[in-house]
């Protein structure tokens, strides 16, 4: 969440000259609805049965793309190993510093169904914090962790360079 995933994905894309792909956008498109639409109408469960089934569906296609997931999406219904598994992926970890990751989504509260609630900062940095400690056994299993406290430019730079 805020790490720059789709970000840092567009602009390696451009780099890479493959297409590009952000899952909830993806996701967003196919449901006809936003993301905090889908979790405040049918719920998180719902949204992550939803969220599997697209993520299969775009890895099973066959092109060169670079995949912003959200997230959560490694966490749930085995899509790291669902990722792993597929000889043609290459898994890449957006290592964000905590404090940084709080500053960014202190302005976009309200398009973050997960953090959209909390008011106080110190609230948000906790929250943020758990999900970080919950979610990092399922980031740390990815192909390259890049640490993205840098220029997007400088990021996308390390991440050309570990690919080849």
């Amino acid at each position: 969440m805020a790490s720059g995933k789709s970000l840092i994905g567009k602009k390696l894309s451009a780099v890479m000259e493959y297409d590009f792909i952000d899952l909830d956008d993806y996701i967003e498109q196919n449901e006809n609805k936003t993301i905090t639409d889908i979790f405040s109408d049918k719920g998180e469960i719902y949204f992550r049965k939803a969220e599997h089934l697209f993520l299969k569906e775009i890895l099973s296609q066959e092109k060169n793309m670079v995949l912003a997931l959200g997230g959560g999406t490694p966490c749930y219904h085995n899509n790291m190993k669902t990722i792993l598994e597929n000889q043609d992926v290459v898994s890449v970890y957006l290592n964000v510093p905590l404090s940084e990751i709080v500053n960014r989504l202190k302005n976009e509260k309200e398009s973050r169904p997960i953090v959209s609630h909390i008011s106080k900062d110190e609230d948000l940095f906790e929250i943020v914090g758990k999900h970080l400690f919950e979610r990092s056994h399922f980031y740390r299993q990815a192909n390259f962790i890049i640490q993205a406290n840098s220029s997007p430019e400088a990021i996308v730079k390390e991440i050309v360079l570990n690919l080849f």
